[in-house]
């Protein structure tokens, strides 16, 4: 009895053959076959690559790779490829929003359980909100008034070179004010006051400075450097000029030049800073992004560095920081609504004044609550070393943060 021979090599069974959809069938291949009773009978067609003629099993040819779509197609589906391809903002958003806010560290361990398709990706959700979040601070800010109203009293203070015209500037404006106040209704009374307070403090600390210059005349040395003066101080009794004392730093004469210019530039921007600080404080808020996006990378490495023994990639640590910012970011476009809506509340629905102030402080208090439990659930360890190494981390990133806040802004006063 001999047995079969087992065929050594078995053809795998070939994919299922995808068909083109009717629309797509050629009208004459539709009705090719006829079936019983004479009835046709539609004839499904092979749908292929143009370009290598390989079936096709989805929106990408296997074999090339080329798209089955192209760009010859209505403008509105181009437009919601390249807004998904951007942002990814489709009805994920719902289901991502959510649980990015009220449920600490559960999106993070979604991605790394392998269940992202359902979620907007971290990348881009972290690129939606923050663009969101400071456009809206942007737009809020840009209805406040930063006016140094009330404040030319001081200035005429501040800027007296004798002490008879402080004394005369000091007078003048607790004169204002005393008949202002006396319109004033008793309840306002008090504000009156302190702004008095304010004025005589001023003049008797101006006062001050003048005789010191006055003494230091009389023994023959330099006066003293003015504090309200707008002129930038590098050196001890020595004032920075852009053409008397410029900028010498022994490299290529065109960049000091420029930082000469840039130091011109900023010397303005301080003259102006008191009067109107709204250019100025728009073109910080405008840098931050960028300053957050660069110490992101830094906050995932401080991650690695505090959490090593868990041997985690480097990027399941930027995954963690991409989500956390990402709620950082929801939670300032939460505070600047709820801000904006106190705002209008004041002056229309007083009684709303009240909830929106708790409201707020809820909002600020659940920041670094959520933080600091998005980190235990995803790293999984004790309240003990979660809390030291939160506020080890937390530390070292607010110093990183006020750090490049403030190289922001002297950017943006040597810039804007």
């Amino acid at each position: 009895m001999t047995t079969p021979a087992v065929d050594p090599a078995p053809l795998d069974p070939l994919p299922p053959v995808p068909l083109m959809p009717p629309d797509a069938v050629a009208p004459d291949a539709q009705f090719g076959v006829h079936g019983e009773g004479g009835e046709p009978t539609h004839v499904p067609v092979q749908a292929t690559c143009a370009n290598c003629g390989t079936t096709l099993l989805g929106p990408h040819c296997y074999a090339c790779g080329q798209p089955v779509k192209g760009m010859v197609r209505h403008l509105s589906s181009i437009l919601a490829d390249a807004a998904d391809t951007i942002l990814n903002i489709d009805s994920r958003i719902f289901r991502t929003v959510w649980p990015l806010y009220f449920r600490p560290g559960y999106l993070t361990n979604e991605y790394f359980d392998g269940r992202r398709v359902r979620y907007v990706t971290p990348f881009r959700l972290y690129f939606f909100l923050s663009i969101l979040a400071f456009f809206l601070m942007q737009f809020a800010i840009g209805d406040v008034n930063f006016g140094n109203a009330g404040n030319d009293g001081d200035d005429a203070i501040a800027k007296a070179k004798t002490a008879q015209e402080v004394t005369q500037r000091r007078d003048e404006a607790i004169a204002g004010l005393k008949q202002a106040q006396s319109l004033t209704p008793d309840a306002g009374k008090r504000g009156v006051d302190k702004a008095i307070e304010k004025i005589q403090k001023k003049a008797d600390k101006r006062l001050q400075y003048l005789k010191k210059v006055e003494e230091a005349k009389a023994k023959g040395e330099s006066a003293p450097p003015d504090p309200n003066s707008d002129d930038l101080n590098f050196i001890a009794d020595k004032t920075w000029d852009p053409k008397a004392n410029p900028v010498h730093l022994g490299g290529p004469k065109f960049l000091d030049d420029k930082i000469t210019q840039m130091l011109e530039h900023a010397k303005d921007n301080m003259a102006k800073l008191g009067k109107d600080p709204k250019p100025l404080v728009l073109g910080a808020i405008g840098s931050l992004p960028q300053v957050l996006f660069v110490l992101m990378p830094l906050f995932a490495l401080l991650l690695k560095i505090f959490y090593v023994f868990k041997r985690r990639l480097y990027m399941e640590h930027m995954i963690v920081a991409l989500h956390s910012h990402a709620f950082i970011f929801l939670s300032l476009l939460l505070l600047v609504l709820v801000g904006m809506a106190k705002a209008w509340a004041q002056g229309v629905a007083p009684w709303l004044v009240g909830i929106l102030n708790l409201l707020l402080f809820v909002i600020g208090c659940w920041l670094p609550i959520y933080l600091f439990l998005m980190q235990k659930k995803v790293y999984k360890q004790g309240w003990i070393m979660t809390s030291l190494k939160y506020a080890m981390i937390g530390t070292c990133y607010t110093v990183l943060i006020a750090f490049c806040a403030a190289a922001a802004f002297l950017v943006s006063l040597a810039t804007v």
